[in-house]
């Protein structure tokens, strides 16, 4: 995905900010159909889940568990992301607050 808002959250997922790139996806998810629409659904889920863990201190990854059924049903390269890497990613991030995984490589 190359639009704009996309980008952004991409970008602001990777800094830490995941509240924000949850902000900057749902516009996108809203507007979405079919399989954007689970994609971008998943990439917002993610996002709670790491800001509900670190800023909320929930030890609860029911977000990510979501996340990850809906990206089961897509392909292993979905809109210029590894599916699969991310969720490895994002697994290792709800148990170690130093790591930022990016949703673009």
């Amino acid at each position: 995905m190359t639009d704009p808002e996309f980008l952004e959250g991409a970008r602001l997922f990777a800094a830490g900010e995941w509240f924000g790139a949850h902000e900057a996806w749902e516009g996108l998810w809203l507007r979405a159909r079919g399989d954007d629409r689970a994609f971008l659904g998943a990439l917002i889920l993610l996002a709670a889940a790491l800001h509900k863990r670190w800023h909320h201190g929930s030890p609860n990854h029911r977000n990510y568990h979501k996340a990850a059924r809906y990206l089961d049903a897509l392909p292993a390269h979905y809109g210029g992301v590894d599916l699969s890497r991310l969720c490895a990613e994002v697994w290792a991030a709800l148990h170690d607050p130093a790591l930022r995984p990016r949703v673009l490589p």
